[in-house]
């Protein structure tokens, strides 16, 4: 019996283990060991699964914190907002920076750790420590929009699942979202030590619901075969491991498979049976693990563990992923995180491993690789190899140092705005100017942060592959591109058109609720519309609109918790003096017939210089099922010119038309537009003022949806010397805002309503009654029950047959451990697609009809027609209220 820590022999060679063939074509030559020994990683997962309590206990073993925080005491690092602390749920997405292995303490970074035993030390010193840039993710619904920007910058995940619940509802959301995005996942089956945790009903539950073949990697460890969980079998390395108990988690004792064929024969005999079916599993998908199995005489325990650990990695960075590695714990009880950890280093990838960033530049579609290999490499530019129809021709790339993505911005109290980056290219250096081009304006970065949660430590640049803060930047947004130009000066442009390079932008769902705000006092409206922008800047979900009768402000928010929130940060944090009004639902209004063309001209003094410009635009109505899925592309038309195309929000689309442009002659652009302006500033004014006027429908000043808007931008008779951006987006606003008046009075505008996607838990004996309310009572439509019949993620996503996935047998469960077997049997899962007007106050009503045992979560599903009786209710309601 061996008594301390496990993993030094592994340790030992982890890091002479050579990359997976599928890399070695496209990994950069020689890059360097920062960006290679980084991991920039997500805890997602439904609320309460225990992402925060994981996320305390990662930070302790990697000696960055002397405690472990509680989230009922509101003590943890990452949850650091009053209302996080009060409410013991996490609001806000919150990036910390820590090493695995530990750093020995006199090289750790600020805020020192304490000193660690020395066997841990020793382990340490034995391997490389890896940079891990972690961002612990919000798990409620309202708060979705969190989730999206954080996995757009992630290039691996943790998924975190309650052992006793299972595969949750939000889970599947999050899942399918990070499978957008390609990105790599494992899976923690988290709460093992609770009564009713059933390991194998979740893990088949990983196959049915998440669509993916579970590998089972760990196995839990009941004591005596049923009685409390201790520990886990390591079914890679083939040993068990033993927490203490009551302890922090560190003392651990391995044992062998012929310990503990002396000790507990069954445990031993089911983790070979766990390795069997692990060595199959991945057999089915990676040839190399073939090889050694037939090597090794065709027989799963001599395969050594380190080659199963590399087949891993590989089927785990496999695009889709289809083998998911599962590991088990509890992390409340300080049980499993370190091998958790130690999965991470492993198995996700480093961001040299991640496929292309993709972008924009000059309306075309490429890959940033593409774009650097254009022009020969520099020290601070990784050039990659050209890949077939992604080539492009920009001699000024040379210039470009550094291109980064702003997917977050927080208002500080002490340190001011901070806007959240992430590095694809180059580095950014403090000092150095900024361009953002999505705004066409330019920046200094006075100083870099490096966050860890809510503290800070200031560094002098910001690497490829790197999650970092700037300060000080007065008009970054989220989603907006930030690149260093070299030459760049505060008032230029980069040339050869970089000033059009955008990465992939990160899309906003749409709000569904909405309150109103009005100031007490006139002398309190300026700093209530501060307050507001703040609001905005930081959280985009968050939409406001000014109701042009009433002159009342609206806020919408993507819930009621969302827009709870935004309200005491606006009345407690901001100090504004504002009276907050009911929240509400917000609807949408569509066209039914399209309108001819119509010509504004616009020549009035705008801030006090005269100006002048002409648009004509027609407006049409879309079908519901059409959706644009480019945010923008190009169209060429005969003649050889060309129509730019715009999706908008609510689904709708921008078609500008450029009858005297070339897309193949540049000059003409040149010489048909005003030397002060520029095509790519056109078209940004034309798309402001069409989507201002798409803001306030004309039937009952609902946001327009489902609408095509068209424009004709003819350059020699539109443009003029006195045309400034104002005055388009204003001419534009006004053609299209006439336009939605004119369909509105030939045929009237239909009213559309959110309908919300539900997921409800109830047991067995509740559920005919909820299904019968579902149906009737509020007009819904029950998709399935237990996600049967849902709808994947994709079209090629593998329908997966629980029973032919392995589990190991559950304590205290009854029959062959099928999906519903054991203790938690009885709860049904029903979706469900319901106008959300009818799920307001639902929870209160759920809970009478279930004996207060049934919950539920809802996502925004689409927003459709409503009945001409329908209609009529809501718009009485509306004029009562």
């Amino acid at each position: 019996m061996r008594v301390g820590w496990v993993w030094c022999a592994r340790r030992v060679v982890r890091h002479n283990v050579k990359a997976p063939r599928r890399l070695l074509s496209t990994a950069v030559p020689q890059p360097d060991l920062l960006s290679k020994s980084t991991r920039n990683i997500g805890i997602i997962a439904h609320i309460d699964a225990g992402k925060t309590t994981t996320t305390e206990r990662m930070l302790y073993y990697s000696g960055y914190t002397r405690r472990i925080g509680d989230v009922d005491e509101g003590s943890t690092v990452t949850d650091f907002l009053p209302a996080e602390r009060a409410r013991g749920i996490t609001i806000q997405s919150a990036a910390i920076t820590f090493h695995w292995p530990p750093l020995p303490p006199n090289t750790q970074s600020p805020p020192q750790p304490p000193r660690l035993p020395a066997t841990f030390d020793t382990i340490a010193r034995s391997s490389i420590p890896h940079n891990v840039n972690l961002i612990d993710t919000p798990g409620h619904a309202d708060f979705t929009f969190e989730v999206l920007r954080s996995l757009r910058v992630l290039d691996g995940a943790v998924c975190i699942l309650d052992g006793v619940a299972g595969v949750e509802a939000q889970t599947e959301k999050v899942w399918t979202q990070a499978g957008h995005y390609r990105i790599p996942r494992i899976i923690f089956v988290n709460k093992l030590d609770r009564v009713g945790a059933a390991f194998s009903r979740t893990v088949k539950e990983i196959g049915a619901r998440l669509h993916a073949w579970p590998a089972v990697c760990q196995i839990p460890w009941w004591q005596g075969g049923n009685g409390d969980f201790v520990g886990v079998g390591d079914v890679v390395n083939l040993r068990g491991m033993l927490w203490q108990a009551g302890g922090d988690g560190s003392q651990i004792r391995a044992f062998g498979l012929e310990e503990l064929d002396k000790t507990d024969k069954k445990f031993a005999e089911e983790i070979r049976k766990a390795r069997v079916a692990l060595v199959e599993i991945l057999s089915e998908h990676d040839d190399v693990m073939v090889e050694h199995f037939l090597e090794q005489d065709e027989d799963h325990l001599a395969i050594p563990g380190i080659q199963v650990m590399q087949s891993l990695r590989r089927v785990v960075l496999q695009a889709p992923q289809t083998i998911i590695p599962v590991f088990a714990g509890a992390s409340f009880r300080n049980v499993g995180v370190q091998p958790l950890l130690d999965a991470v280093v492993d198995l996700l990838p480093s961001p040299l491993e991640r496929p292309d960033p993709e972008i924009s530049i000059a309306n075309q579609s490429s890959t940033l690789s593409a774009l650097l290999s254009s022009a020969p490499a520099t020290k601070s530019v990784i050039k990659q190899p050209k890949k077939a129809g992604h080539e492009l021709a920009v001699s000024e790339v040379k210039n470009l140092t550094a291109c980064a993505l702003a997917f977050k911005v927080v208002n500080d109290a002490k340190r001011g705005v901070l806007v959240y980056v992430r590095v694809y290219s180059g580095s950014i250096d403090r000092g150095s100017t900024l361009y953002n081009t999505n705004l066409a304006v330019a920046e200094r970065a006075p100083r870099l942060l490096k966050m860890y949660a809510n503290d800070a430590v200031e560094v002098d640049s910001i690497g490829a592959g790197q999650i970092g803060v700037i300060t000080g930047l007065k008009h970054a947004r989220t989603g907006d591109t930030l690149i260093v130009y070299r030459g760049l000066q505060m008032k230029g442009t980069p040339a050869g058109g970089l000033n059009t390079l955008q990465l992939r932008p990160i899309n906003v769902p749409p709000p569904v609720f909405f309150t109103s705000i009005e100031p007490n006092s006139l002398s309190e409206q300026k700093h209530v519309q501060e307050s507001l922008g703040i609001l905005l800047r930081e959280d985009p979900s968050l939409h406001l609109s000014v109701d042009e009768e009433s002159g009342q402000t609206h806020l919408a928010g993507m819930g009621d918790l969302h827009l709870e929130i935004a309200r005491d940060r606006l009345l407690n944090e901001f100090k504004a003096k504002a009276r907050i009004g009911k929240i509400e639902i917000g609807y949408r209004e569509t066209i039914s017939t399209g309108t001819p063309p119509y010509t504004y001209e616009l020549d009035k003094p705008i801030a006090g210089k005269q100006a002048r410009a002409v648009i004509t635009a027609s407006v049409e109505p879309i079908d519901d099922s059409t959706v644009i899925s480019a945010s923008q592309e190009e169209i060429e038309m005969e003649g050889g010119a060309f129509e730019s195309i715009f999706k908008l929000p609510d689904n709708n689309t921008l078609h500008i038309s450029h009858p005297t442009l070339s897309r193949r002659d540049s000059a003409s652009h040149k010489n048909s537009i005003p030397p002060h302006l520029s095509l790519p500033g056109v078209l940004h004014s034309i798309q402001a003022g069409v989507s201002a006027a798409l803001a306030r429908g004309p039937f009952n000043g609902f946001p327009v949806a489902n609408t095509s808007i068209s424009i004709a931008l003819d350059a020699q008779t539109n443009l003029f010397p006195e045309t400034t951006p104002t005055a388009i987006s204003q001419a534009a606003r006004a053609a299209v805002s006439h336009g939605l008046r004119s369909a509105s009075s030939t045929a009237p505008s239909v009213l559309m309503e959110p309908v919300m996607m539900v997921t409800i838990f109830v047991h067995e004996s509740s559920l005919g009654a909820v299904v019968q309310d579902i149906s009737s009572s509020r007009g819904g439509q029950v998709l399935s029950l237990d996600g049967a019949d849902t709808p994947t993620d994709g079209d090629d996503a593998p329908r997966i047959d629980p029973n032919l996935i392995y589990t190991p047998p559950d304590p205290f469960a009854s029959g062959t451990g099928g999906m519903h077997s054991g203790l938690a049997d009885s709860q049904r899962q029903i979706v469900a697609r319901v106008p959300l007007k009818e799920m307001v106050g639902y929870l209160n009503h759920l809970r009478a009809l279930t004996g207060g045992r049934g919950t539920f979560v809802m996502t925004v599903d689409g927003f459709e027609r409503m009945a001409s009786q329908r209609q009529k209710e809501v718009l009485d309601a509306l004029r009562e209220f």
